[in-house]
């Protein structure tokens, strides 16, 4: 199916995108990669009368350290180069992530603005950023604002984000000494989003588990975390008994959608596995190990 007609306008600055975006209206749709939204145009589930195209806006591209321990990311940044950064060499969840999105002509132009500000709930950045507490830096005609990827997404497909605003930047803090963290997904094929996913990111002090997150992609109508789940490991250690405790609560607060790619009862038994598998990479990760993590396929 084609989309429908629509005018096309390239926004050459931030400013000059918010300003158009703000103008046209709720019949206007921001371009980055187009790799969500063209597909939802082709079908018709969006049909925009205008697309302005912010992928050549300079300055949102960007993937660095901050002094100290702060690491940017610009909206416009491709999952392929996220992959292939110096960010992605230091910390493997992220490589985990963005090397297994979708195959190589997705992930040279899909960019992580894009997949964020979808609200698709099987997208991977927004699983793997909530193990970060990463802050999005937003843009709109009011100025300036940064908003937690915790609050970002109100319901499937639906964000907190004001008429004409755009994400700019994700910011998140470079773990401490002896963390370690790994991203989990299981696919269909490479091109087709995760029947689930899983994220984990924690600490060990003593072989004590000192920080904890774990977030699920695929499994609700947006990501899902459990403070009860990570309460079972914080303070404690990463036991069989205590990995499967937390293991079934952050489960049992999912509510996986049954559709072509697996009923409710088949997505909790694959949560449980790649819980337990990004969890288990996770804790060898903070004792050194180099672990290639990588996405598993049906």
């Amino acid at each position: 199916m084609y989309p429908a007609p629509f005018h096309y306008h390239r926004a050459e600055s931030l400013e000059g995108a918010i300003s158009l975006l703000a103008e046209l209206g709720d019949s206007a749709r921001a371009l980055a990669g187009g790799q969500t939204l063209l597909v939802w145009m082709k079908l018709r589930f969006d049909e925009p009368q205008h697309l302005v195209d912010v992928s050549r806006i300079p300055g949102l591209s960007e993937i660095r350290q901050q002094a100290g321990d702060e690491v940017c990311i610009g909206a416009l940044a491709t999952h392929a180069e996220i992959a292939r950064s110096a960010i992605a060499e230091a910390l493997p969840n992220v490589l985990d992530c963005g090397s297994g999105i979708a195959d190589a002509q997705i992930r040279s132009r899909g960019t992580i603005g894009g997949a964020l500000g979808s609200a698709d709930p099987s997208c991977d950045w927004p699983t793997l950023l909530h193990t970060f507490d990463a802050v999005l830096t937003c843009t709109g005609p009011e100025g300036t604002r940064t908003i937690p990827v915790s609050e970002l997404v109100e319901d499937i497909y639906t964000t907190i984000l004001k008429p004409a605003e755009l994400i700019t930047e994700i910011r998140f803090k470079i773990p401490p000494e002896n963390s370690g963290g790994a991203y989990c997904g299981f696919k269909r094929c490479a091109p087709a989003y995760p029947t689930a996913s899983a994220g984990v990111q924690l600490t060990l002090e003593d072989d004590i588990c000192s920080a904890i997150r774990i977030a699920l992609g695929s499994a609700g109508l947006t990501t899902i975390t459990s403070q009860e789940a990570e309460a079972v490991l914080q303070g404690n250690p990463l036991t069989e008994a205590n990995i499967d405790k937390a293991t079934e609560a952050i489960v049992a607060a999912a509510d996986p959608v049954p559709d072509q790619r697996g009923s409710e009862d088949f997505k909790r038994a694959v949560l449980r596995t790649l819980v337990k598998r990004a969890i288990d990479i996770a804790g060898r990760r903070c004792h050194g190990e180099i672990i290639k993590g990588h996405h598993e396929y049906v």
